[in-house]
């Protein structure tokens, strides 16, 4: 399970490290970006993405509008992704525009993925949820 809150440093070009108990939680070297829902990037081991995409790609494509607009909003941003040998990777540059990360990022553990956050937008999320 995905736990916890890190700020890792972003490096050159996007590249970022992701913290061990993050890359713990991947059981491979593999993992599944897309964009989230609140201007923020989700990270999934291919496990967990496999599991949640299935219950939506179960819904019926030609009644459902609202199963088709969720599936393209979530395969079509979609990238499968390999680590290197530090626990490294590239987060793409659309990505980055659309969590509008330039330089302060955030991760926090969100139970079956983590999430990549502009520092600042998710302090200003996180004080409307606890109110």
């Amino acid at each position: 399970m995905f736990l916890g809150t890190f700020e890792p440093n972003l490096m050159d070009k996007g590249r970022l490290a992701l913290p061990k108990k993050i890359r713990d939680e991947l059981d491979s070297q593999r993992l599944i970006l897309t964009i989230g829902f609140e201007e923020c990037i989700f990270g999934f081991n291919v496990k967990n993405w496999e599991e949640i995409t299935d219950t939506e790609l179960n819904r019926p494509l030609f009644s459902d509008k609202e199963g088709r607009d969720l599936r393209r909003k979530m395969c079509a941003s979609a990238i499968n992704l390999e680590l290197d040998s530090q626990g490294r990777f590239i987060i793409p540059g659309e990505m980055m525009s659309y969590a509008r990360i330039s330089s302060s990022l955030i991760i926090i553990g969100a139970g079956d993925h983590f999430e990549i956050w502009n520092k600042g937008k998710w302090e200003e999320y996180r004080l409307k949820m606890t109110g």
